[in-house]
């Protein structure tokens, strides 16, 4: 029944896009803007909250519990798994925007601030680490050790449903249906409309390696032989396809980035990335909880509650993928490993590519804010143009669009086939390939309809409901987590009190608390 319902809304909004996207981009413009205007300052509590959460769950007592029984060990090394986690987290979406986003700020810089100054240059660099930082993946972590916890140390379905439905109270087990058809809808319209974004890079890209022209047809067919690329991945299973994909990923991802560190300003990088991470942590409280009641202005709406939605509407699918590949890790090392480390690796993929492309715009001349302007996509190649082996570069960026496309699409006909089979670890790969091809068709149809867009802003849409189911997993992870907590010392006690009592079997040692040893020995008669 969830199934068919997540199902028929899905083909009503597609239906709608492609019929009529004008009036589909008109109401859901209208509900976003509502939203963003209405509801901003409860995303950025939440978040805020989330973050908080993950700091204070691995950073406390409660982080050595393991995910899982005591004796599983994780099924992927730590490289592997790290490797899977950032494809799915928001590959396509750091490739995407790791030159246009800064470049966007420099331009249009937060209130405030006057546009193509210094002032705005570091703005721009703080407010991508913020957008790309510690934020987005708490959120992803939270739900992924929400669905982690209740899976793998309580035996339930790997459902976002089970750790709303573990709450005490009996109204909240009655609304496991409508929290999976959220997540449903979430993954599949955030899932479409990340392949529309990297069908119109990966055009971009063969555009100018290959001189392939930029249009529908060409990208239509980019997300066809991608879709058969993903669906041979997904077949094969996580700890083949998935994971070798993700670590071809990672190496291709870290290798470019080295080559732009050494053949770009080396040490502006360096200063960009030490000035940036200081004002970063310095405005860390300031820009969370930012908002303009005195002033007339859109930015923070646009963009980082914008984000936050985005974030909140792609939990369901990447916090259940990361959830399915980390059996056997403690809290500590999955908040470790799923905060943290991404953070930084976003830190440095920011300084590197957007530190660069601010310092050509600013300190060479090089024109980077007009090819942002012109077409988004096309920022990251406008900037390899500039630099020694430019051609090289773009067509290495390509492939590895190209590989985040497939690594994106394989773990979400996962997730999807996961949610539509009642929580199987394993779906099967007519369910996958199901999932698949419905995807794959729906970012086809948008595209066509010129409604990536509008279902983009549709996600966001769906995204406030979920903030407050995400708010109930929080809930019910803290509860969990701290009974079971409780339980191991309760055990722990025990057990420390049977080691003592096989050491010294005597019955002084079965005294009640509180009783001196020495002096009830001393006092018995002789």
């Amino acid at each position: 029944m969830e199934l068919l319902i997540s199902a028929g809304l899905i083909l009503v909004i597609v239906l709608w896009g492609v019929m009529a996207p004008s009036t589909l981009g008109a109401v859901f413009d209208t509900a976003l803007a509502s939203i963003t205007r209405n509801f901003g300052w409860f995303y950025l509590w939440v978040v805020l909250g989330l973050v908080v959460m993950a700091l204070i769950l691995a950073f406390s007592r409660y982080g050595d519990l393991k995910l899982g029984q005591e004796d599983d060990e994780p099924e992927f090394s730590i490289a592997a798994w790290f490797a899977m986690l950032f494809a799915a987290g928001m590959g396509i979406g750091l490739v995407f925007w790791g030159v246009a986003e800064p470049i966007s700020h420099y331009g249009t810089p937060p209130p405030g601030i006057l546009p193509n100054t210094p002032e705005a240059a570091n703005a721009a660099m703080r407010y991508s680490f913020f957008h790309w930082g510690l934020h987005p993946w708490a959120v992803y972590s939270i739900v992924a050790l929400a669905i982690a916890f209740f899976q793998f140390r309580k035996g339930c379905s790997a459902l976002v449903s089970t750790a709303v439905m573990a709450l005490p109270w009996a109204p909240l087990r009655r609304i496991g249906p409508l929290v999976n058809i959220l997540a449903v809808i979430a993954t599949a319209f955030g899932v479409a409309a990340s392949l529309g974004m990297g069908a119109l890079q990966i055009n971009s890209g063969l555009h100018v390696a290959f001189g392939l022209p930029v249009g529908a047809a060409s990208q239509v067919g980019i997300i066809v032989v991608t879709t058969m690329l993903f669906l041979a991945s997904a077949v094969t299973g996580v700890s083949r396809g998935i994971k070798w994909l993700s670590s071809i990923n990672l190496v291709m991802a870290a290798g470019l980035a080295l080559a732009v560190f050494v053949l770009g300003p080396t040490v502006a990088i360096i200063d960009t990335f030490t000035n940036t991470l200081g004002s970063y942590l310095t405005e860390f409280v300031r820009m969370s909880l930012r908002m303009t009641p005195f002033r007339e202005s859109s930015w923070v709406g646009g963009w980082t509650v914008f984000y936050w939605a985005w974030w909140v509407s792609w939990s369901p699918f990447v916090g259940l993928f990361i959830a399915r590949v980390s059996r056997g890790r403690t809290i500590r090392e999955f908040i470790l490993g799923t905060v943290l480390a991404p953070t930084l690796a976003a830190f440095v993929w920011f300084s590197v590519f957007g530190g660069t492309a601010l310092h050509m715009e600013i300190m060479q001349g090089i024109p980077l804010a007009e090819a942002v302007k012109a077409d988004v996509s096309t920022a990251l190649f406008a900037m390899f143009h500039a630099l020694p082996w430019g051609a090289v570069m773009s067509f290495v960026a390509t492939v590895l669009v190209l590989v985040f496309f497939v690594t994106s699409g394989d773990s979400a006909t996962l997730v999807l086939g996961m949610m539509s089979t009642g929580g199987q670890e394993n779906p099967s790969a007519r369910v996958k390939i199901t999932w698949g091809v419905l995807v794959s068709g729906i970012a086809i149809s948008l595209l066509l309809a010129g409604g990536v867009k509008a279902v983009q802003t549709a996600t966001i849409v769906f995204a406030l409901p979920f903030t407050g189911v995400i708010l109930l997993m929080a809930l019910a992870l803290w509860r969990g987590v701290k009974a079971d907590w409780e339980d191991d010392e309760r055990r722990d006690r025990a057990l420390r009190r049977r080691m003592r009592e096989m050491v010294d079997p005597s019955p002084a040692s079965a005294q009640p608390p509180g009783t001196d040893t020495l002096t009830t020995k001393r006092s018995a008669p002789r």
